[in-house]
């Protein structure tokens, strides 16, 4: 889905709103999220499912596979999703 068609959809579901409200909820909602990851923090939504960040260790001995050389991978962050058990079986109904 795409943030238009969200949009759409909640300006249909609450129609006293305008659309560029809704953009702004929608924005802050992310921003919220993107700030809580960027200081290690889980963001958890009820009954949706947890945001979480995971430390990749560094790698030494990494390989390009088109050139077989090897590389080094600096460590990093990674985003990501645990479902809660609610969506879970939402989806597999």
């Amino acid at each position: 889905m795409s943030r238009q068609n969200l949009i759409k959809k909640l300006k249909k579901k609450n129609p006293n709103l305008n659309n560029k409200e809704i953009e702004e909820i929608i924005n802050i909602f992310c921003e919220t999220i993107e700030k809580g990851l960027k200081q290690d923090r889980k963001i958890e939504l009820r009954g949706f499912g947890t945001f979480f960040t995971k430390k990749i260790k560094e790698k030494y001995n990494a390989r390009n596979p088109n050139t077989k050389e090897l590389i080094y991978v600096p460590a990093k962050n990674k985003v990501r999703f645990r479902p809660s058990r609610k969506l879970k079986s939402f989806i597999n109904e």
